[in-house]
């Protein structure tokens, strides 16, 4: 039996070349296009599996509009046997629930199912740049009835009906055993994509493209399409920075433009020209009839993540949006939390300290470790009973593999990487309805600059948090909360991948989050290993600062760096006193995770390098030049104003 190996993969849109229309949404239509660079891995996995298992059949599959055979022509170019497209009018406007449904019914419809007595590995890209959600691999998964495994590395079958997967979490990596069929996303860390050959290009031209509308498959229109889908985007805005012009430093030589910056610091730098607003009373809301979606689902549903016998940071920092919305909500709406472990019931308190009325236990040895499978299928449980209007999880390599695949099971639509979360309302004009209570959920998207609302319409509504977007609550000791257990039905068949190996170091994780400083290195502060980016955070250190040093996206693909120190969209989103970038171009997405900091200083040799854009204050100069005299003035009491921590 020859493996057959599917890669799924979607023509996206250059975010620069992304207009917005009329309506508010966002136009695609005359922006240009190419395979999204995450799906690009994804191909060249496949084309990797090939080398060790000639025999195999390469597959490639999209769902888009007639437009889109031209990523599926330059796959076979690169190597691929077969294509398919799944191109219908009525797919128009699909969530991500709807895409996973559509992709999956497609795929079954081809033969692959769970049941398939011929074995298959399903891969994608862990994400697409014009929706940046991560959703839609374990949607598949879910609705194929099959493993997973999300955020690969790298990834190998090993003769024996397994496959071999090494996956990123924060702090380290996870060794995985999958048995065949599963779904698999990689990274962008992975093997590099390879060039179409001239003779696939040759046979690109020539091969047939199989195409299927939804009524080849047997798809209905009950749950795909803008009608269909269980979110839809109410609202797409500009992201502008609300920084003031950046103050750049004056000199001659290194140590006159460090001389300069800390005169600028002392001076406070430029100041935010303040516009006057004028609030206009919103007039135009129709007179319908509220309608309350909810059908009896009250309450909120947190997930407390539990890493190395520990709550997560940003598990805690859920309870900072969870609260305000039911403060929004009224009518005592309880804040629940899930914690599932070995183990694990001392944890409850601190959550309840932190904002929680209810913690809900489940405990049981097979469960010390997090895994996909036994995990939703206990959240479906708790879901079913209890009925939350509202599921919230951390945006984290688990939490973002996790809650799309709970909302697979329960028909939710998932919103991801959420900096913003609100009670509102959505005027339903056709339906000639106001729906009340409504879960309005902002995140950025189209590579961070677009900021889009999404709305839910099936409860739970289902969102995941941007790490380190949210600050801790304040603890309040003493206060009272239930803390009951539930009893999951736990089945044979969700513990079926193997963890063989985590790995976790301290990878400044928790610091991150914490720092006051943080030193961050980008491309160009590698040619000596970091070495000047992790002596500025040492001086600092030595000042008794609570410092840490970070870096960019680039860094840890080259191997430099651990995944737990990025900083970024993909990485973690901090917000120190002063963040110093250094050697960082200023690419959206990393200015994402960094833009929170309450100054921003920057330093980089190219002039027109996009971090000045997003900075406080800049020097422009070599970084080997800068950081030593930068070094210098911290170990002689230079400390841009922040205090010492005390020692006991």
């Amino acid at each position: 039996m020859a493996l057959t190996i599917i890669s799924l993969i979607k023509q996206v849109p250059l975010p620069t070349e992304m207009r917005m229309g009329e309506d508010g949404l966002m136009d695609r239509t005359k922006a240009k296009s190419i395979i999204n660079i995450d799906c690009q891995f994804g191909l060249e996995a496949g084309l990797q599996l090939k080398k060790l298992h000639p025999d195999s059949r390469l597959i490639v599959c999209s769902m888009g509009p007639k437009s889109f055979e031209n990523a599926l022509r330059t796959a076979i170019s690169m190597g691929y046997d077969e294509a398919y497209l799944l191109s219908d009018r009525k797919l128009g406007g699909s969530d991500t629930y709807a895409t996973g449904l559509a992709i999956s019914t497609m795929l079954k419809h081809l033969g692959f199912t769970k049941d398939s007595k011929d074995p298959f590995i399903i891969l994608a890209g862990r994400q697409t740049s014009d929706g940046d959600t991560a959703h839609v691999p374990s949607q598949v998964a879910e609705n194929i009835g099959i493993p997973q495994a999300t955020f690969v590395e790298s990834v190998k079958a090993d003769g024996t009906g397994n496959v071999i997967a090494r996956r990123i979490i924060e702090g380290g990596y996870q060794m995985m055993k999958l048995p065949v069929p599963c779904v698999i996303s990689l990274t962008p860390t992975g093997i590099p994509p390879r060039k179409p050959s001239l003779s696939g290009a040759i046979k690109a031209r020539s091969l047939n493209i199989t195409t299927f509308g939804i009524d080849d498959i047997g798809l209905g229109t009950e749950k795909i399409g803008i009608n269909g889908s269980p979110t839809i985007v109410s609202k797409v805005v500009n992201i502008v920075s609300e920084r003031p012009p950046i103050t750049m430093s004056e000199g001659h030589n290194e140590a006159s433009l460090v001389d300069s910056l800390i005169a600028n610091f002392k001076k406070g730098g430029n100041v935010l020209e303040q516009k006057e607003t004028v609030s206009k009373k919103e007039t135009d809301r129709p007179d319908f009839p509220e309608k309350d979606f909810r059908d009896g689902a009250r309450g909120i549903l947190t997930w407390a993540e539990v890493v190395n016998g520990n709550l997560s940071r940003p598990s805690i920092e859920l309870l900072t949006p969870a609260r305000n919305l039911a403060n929004q909500l009224g009518n005592d709406t309880k804040v629940m939390t899930l914690i599932i472990g070995k183990k694990v019931q001392h944890l409850a308190q601190t959550m309840i300290a932190h904002g929680s009325d209810e913690v809900i236990i489940v405990e049981d040895d097979k469960l010390e470790e997090y895994l996909v499978l036994p995990f939703s299928s206990i959240f479906e449980q708790v879901i079913r009973q209890r009925k939350p209007e509202i599921a919230l999880f951390a945006a984290t390599t688990s939490g973002r593999e996790l809650a799309p695949r709970i909302g697979m099971k329960t028909d939710s639509g998932v919103t991801a990487d959420c900096t913003g979360l609100e009670i509102g309302e959505y005027v339903d004009k056709k339906e000639k309805v106001i729906y009340t209570n409504i879960l309005e959920s902002r995140r950025p998207t189209y590579g961070e600059s677009k900021l889009a609302t999404i709305l839910g319409f099936v409860c739970p509504q289902i969102s995941t948090a941007r790490a380190g977007t949210f600050e801790v609550p304040k603890r309040v000791d003493g206060k009272q909360g239930v803390i009951s257990t539930f009893k999951p039905v736990l089945n044979d068949k969700d513990f079926v991948v193997e963890l063989i190996k985590t790995v976790r170091g301290e990878g400044g994780l928790q610091n991150l989050f914490e720092a006051d400083v943080i030193v961050a290195g980008g491309r160009g502060t590698t040619t000596d290993n970091l070495g000047l980016i992790k002596g500025l955070a040492d001086a600092f250190l030595s000042q008794g600062i609570n410092a840490e040093w970070a870096c960019s996206r680039p860094v840890v693909d080259e191997g430099l760096s651990e995944y737990a120190r990025q900083i970024g969209q993909t990485g973690k989103t901090i917000r120190p006193k002063v963040y110093i970038a250094v050697g960082i171009s200023g690419a959206i997405q990393h200015i994402a995770g960094m833009k929170e900091s309450e100054k921003i200083i920057a330093i980089d040799h190219n002039p027109k390098a996009h971090i000045f854009q997003n900075a406080d204050f800049g020097i422009l100069g070599e970084y080997q030049d800068i950081l030593p005299e930068l070094i210098e003035r911290v170990k002689g009491g230079f400390t841009f104003g922040i205090e010492p921590k005390k020692r006991n």
